[in-house]
């Protein structure tokens, strides 16, 4: 059978054609891929939506360019952000982008005029960020698009709307937001209404393997296919991504890496108490019945905006360039990588000097010893972020899986097995594309639960092993 995964980051997405055999052999097959960036528009930031809606044709064009008629379609993206569907269908405005300047303070602004941090806490076990849904539905719930919306969609099911015309909210993705009771695993109707949103704008709840409807007729023609079905996978991309762990059993932690680094381990229930509030860790959904107990950690973004600061200054660099400049150097200083001054500087080099001043570190001399600096860091804060986790788990934690694009960093992967004292399994690196494969193997009957899928998985996809220096 043949499935098609929408796989949509916030800075670039692709589409990739999965087939699974009868004997349970899997290959995967990347079709096309396109940027994706945030629209500066009247002042704010937005998502262009619409360019997204005709690169998910153009995938399913070159689906049946390649004679493949997909079994099913699914679509994932990153987290929070949302769109308005007006009462006659249409879509009013372009969704606003996470790091749009309005959701500055958002979160304490909620806190002090809807609901006490604490009690948000306690009913959805969410971290405080101030771009989760639930302060951007408060601080725009005065705005013409969201106060005229009939529905508000996450970015998945707006896009999966935009295919077929029924609206769904996924679970996963909902998750996210904090205003999913975490216990109940249902909207919230409280914090909703504190958000000024009402509980009529949300579209029916949908778990990860329900199929959401029919491509519409005419996308169909326009594509060359017939009206295949849409399927609700995981629809939050990390939600995937952890589908697609191949552990074959549950004594593990896992890292997303990537832009954002996600940790955590799974749970069969919610983990909320003074201890994860305090570590502001959070409890998001995940397949089957599954909770994702993560913590975000800024990952490669500070290496990326380096990067994007050295290309001005006229000096690019290849990633196994990078890899080899860090090895070649020594660490100089330990930075925090969630510190606030590393959040969006406008120049991330300077920003990790002024950083080394104020805590009374040597700076890098040379871009080798900042890659090299940043990569040690990192690894300090995934030491010290999964020691929390492990006080946390009801199982030991015996090993570390990396997936994502940060697994093929095979230095960093020895640091952080070096530093956790643990080996690291790094693998798959498209893991999101495959757990959004795999849950529509799932729904289609091709494997019963998720053990079945992952131990399918670790048949299938190579992985690589770190063990800690003795």
């Amino acid at each position: 059978m043949n499935f098609l995964a929408f796989d949509l980051g916030a800075t670039s997405g692709r589409s990739v054609l999965g087939t699974l055999n009868g004997q349970g052999k899997l290959e995967m097959k990347e079709l096309t891929r396109f940027p994706n960036a945030m629209m500066p528009l009247d002042g704010g930031l937005h998502w262009n939506i619409y360019a997204l809606f005709e690169e998910l044709k153009r995938g399913l064009k070159e689906c049946a360019r390649c004679g493949v008629v997909p079994d099913s379609v699914g679509i994932d993206t990153w987290g929070v952000d949302y769109g308005c569907v007006a009462p006659d269908g249409s879509i009013i405005s372009l969704p606003f982008a996470y790091r749009d300047g309005r959701t500055a303070g958002a979160a304490d602004r909620f806190f002090r005029e809807a609901m006490p941090a604490s009690e948000l806490y306690r009913r959805t076990g969410i971290q405080h960020m101030d771009f989760n849904t639930a302060f951007q539905l408060y601080e725009h719930r005065r705005d013409f698009a969201q106060s005229h919306a009939a529905k508000l969609l996450f970015i998945p099911d707006l896009l999966s709307y935009m295919l077929t015309g029924e609206a769904v909210t996924e679970y996963t993705i909902a998750s996210t937001g904090a205003i999913v009771d975490a216990a109940k695993r249902t909207l919230d109707l409280t914090i909703l209404r504190d958000c000024g949103a009402e509980p009529r704008q949300f579209a029916r709840l949908v778990q990860p393997g329900q199929r959401i409807g029919l491509l519409k007729e005419e996308i169909a023609r326009e594509v060359g296919l017939p009206q295949v079905p849409i399927v609700a996978v995981a629809g939050h991309d990390t939600a995937s991504a952890v589908a697609a762990i191949p552990a074959t059993d549950p004594d593990f932690a896992y890292l997303s890496s990537g832009t954002w680094s996600l940790m955590g381990i799974e749970t069969s229930a919610p983990v909320i108490n003074s201890t994860t509030e305090s570590h502001n860790i959070t409890n998001e959904g995940g397949v089957c019945g599954t909770i994702r107990l993560l913590k975000n950690i800024t990952g490669m973004w500070i290496l990326e905006q380096c990067l994007k600061k050295w290309k001005e200054e006229g000096k690019t660099y290849t990633y196994p360039q990078l890899v080899e400049m860090a090895q070649a150097s020594k660490e100089v200083c330990t930075i925090d990588p969630d510190d606030p001054s590393f959040t969006a500087p406008e120049d991330m080099p300077r920003a990790i000097a002024e950083y080394c001043r104020a805590t009374g570190q040597p700076v890098p001399e040379d871009h080798g010893q900042y890659v090299r600096s940043i990569f040690g860091s990192l690894a300090k804060k995934y030491a010290k972020v999964l020691g929390v986790f492990i006080s946390l788990s009801d199982h030991p934690v015996k090993r570390l899986h990396v997936i994502g694009g940060g697994s093929r960093n095979a230095f960093l992967n020895q640091l952080t097995a070096d530093a956790i004292g643990l080996p690291v399994v790094a693998g798959p690196a498209e893991a999101t594309a495959l757990g959004n494969i795999m849950l529509q193997a799932m729904a289609a009957g091709l494997v019963p639960d998720l053990g079945a899928m992952r131990r399918l998985i670790a048949e299938n996809v190579p992985t690589t092993t770190f063990n800690p220096a003795v």
